[in-house]
């Protein structure tokens, strides 16, 4: 998608007036040449208690991991990598955790930082007694967020599944085959996952049952 499109998505995010606004990897397709101008176009988003992100897959594809981060720092975007910030408001606080993208050993995921178990090593950064909200690209790794007692997990990676009949039955998607977790709304004992469909694509141009997405969540005690 062009960069003109991405800034009529960061002027809709803008206008929606959240607090924070929390990005979820794969911000360059194949080429590598344009993570210079998408994070100019991202670089608009604004919020008060900041705009952070996790990386994707395509980050790794695109060998873009170190380069883009520099980029994103350099306008006030935090890309968390394996590590954790505090979120205070009004005297209460959430600890965001982000990590790379997370592929399993021998799975048919896409390649990347090969794991033997999703969120290996992340044991550390949930701090126990508050809200634990964690950024990872790819939603295969909402059944140990839950294990390890990470309140919410965002993700994204399957563009709902781009090509999807999902008005049918939530499980009619290409990227079924992939994860369990195609979009939207999921919960466990634990923990709660929401998998939003993105704006962008891969492959084939086209969307068919997986409209674009900018989602907005609002956080409340119960």
């Amino acid at each position: 998608m062009t960069a003109d499109e991405i800034r009529r998505c960061v002027t809709i995010a803008n206008g929606l007036k959240a607090d924070m606004v929390a990005l979820t990897g794969d911000y360059v397709s194949d080429d590598a040449a344009a993570q210079g101008e998408v994070v100019q176009a991202l670089a608009g988003l604004r919020a008060p208690y900041g705009v952070f992100g996790c990386l994707g897959n395509h980050e790794i594809h695109t060998e873009t991991e170190d380069s883009i981060i520099r980029l994103f720092a350099s306008v006030g975007i935090r890309i968390l990598r394996q590590e954790r910030t505090l979120i205070q408001s009004h005297g209460e606080g959430a600890n965001l955790i982000g990590v790379d993208y997370q592929q399993r050993r021998f799975s048919r995921d896409h390649d990347g930082h090969l794991v033997d178990r999703y969120l290996a090593g992340s044991e550390e950064l949930v701090m126990p007694g508050m809200l634990n909200i964690l950024l990872s690209h790819n939603p295969n790794s909402f059944d140990r967020a839950a294990e390890l007692g990470i309140d919410l997990t965002l993700a994204g990676h399957s563009h709902g599944g781009q090509l999807a009949l999902s008005f049918i039955n939530r499980g009619l998607a290409l990227v079924r085959p992939e994860t369990p977790y195609v979009s939207g709304w999921y919960e466990k004992p634990g923990g709660q996952l929401y998998v939003n469909r993105g704006i962008g694509t891969t492959g084939p141009p086209i969307r068919l049952g997986a409209r674009p997405e900018i989602t907005v969540l609002e956080l409340s005690q119960t």
